[in-house]
C-alpha cells in the first residue's frame, strides 16, 4: 500500500502514474472487497519511519470493508515490535507476524521472506544470513501451526518466494514438505510486476 498519510512521501514521486495513489487504491477496494472479507496484507503498509507517523494510515486503513491482516514489509520502518503495532490496532485489524492466524479453518502463516539465492540483487555476504532466518522462520511456523491442527496451511510473505528466473528455493522447499496450500506474497510494484 505504501500509504503516506502521517509522512510526506506521496506515490507520484514516483511517476503520474501514481497520482492519487490512495484514493484509486480505495475505490477499487469498496469495490470488490464486502465486509466479511479477510484482506490480507503482505506487508509496506505505510512509509512511515516512526511508529507514531504510521498511525494516520493504519486509523484510514481501518475505514475500509473487511477484516484487514497486516504483516510487515521491508519498508515498515515504523513496526518495530508486533506486539506493539497490535495495540494500536483498531477492531477488525489484526497483525502477525513470524506466526500465524487462523481464519475459517485457515492457518494463515506470515513471515517477511527475503530475496531469494541466485537473484540477482542477492548479495551472499549481505543477504545469505537473513534469507536463512527467514526460511527458520517460516519452518518455525508451519510447525506450529500444525501442531495447533490446522491442516488448510496459506503462506503470507512479503518478498517472493523464489528469484527472478521462479528457481525453487529454501522457502518453496519447505512449504513443499508442509502441503501449504497457497502463498501470497507482496514487494513487486511497477516494472518489477513483470517478474511476478
Amino acid at each position: 500500500l505504501h500509504l503516506s498519510f502521517g509522512v510526506d512521501k506521496p506515490m507520484d514521486v514516483f511517476g503520474p502514474e501514481w497520482r492519487d495513489h490512495a484514493q484509486r487504491l480505495k475505490n477499487n477496494w469498496c469495490e470488490i472487497v464486502g465486509d466479511d472479507d479477510l484482506v490480507i496484507l503482505p506487508g509496506d503498509i505505510s512509509w512511515a519511519v516512526r511508529f507514531a507517523d504510521a498511525v494516520p494510515d493504519i486509523e484510514w486503513l481501518s475505514k475500509l470493508p473487511g477484516t484487514k491482516l497486516l504483516s510487515k514489509g521491508n519498508h515498515d520502518y515504523w513496526w518495530s515490535s508486533t506486539s506493539k503495532v497490535k495495540r494500536i490496532l483498531p477492531e477488525g485489524m489484526y497483525a502477525v507476524q513470524n506466526g500465524y492466524f487462523a481464519w475459517d479453518g485457515w492457518a494463515i502463516c506470515a513471515v517477511r521472506g527475503w530475496v531469494c539465492p541466485g537473484d540477482p540483487g542477492f548479495e551472499p555476504e549481505r543477504d545469505l544470513r537473513i534469507y536463512l532466518k527467514e526460511v527458520e522462520r517460516l519452518e518455525k511456523t508451519l510447525i506450529n501451526a500444525q501442531q495447533n491442527g490446522f491442516l488448510n496451511l496459506l503462506v503470507a510473505t512479503h518478498f517472493p518466494p523464489f528469484n527472478v528466473y521462479k528457481e525453487t528455493s529454501s522457502f518453496m522447499q519447505v512449504m513443499f514438505r508442509f502441503g501449504v496450500k497457497l502463498c501470497i506474497y507482496g514487494h513487486l510494484h511497477g516494472k518489477n510486476h513483470k517478474d511476478a
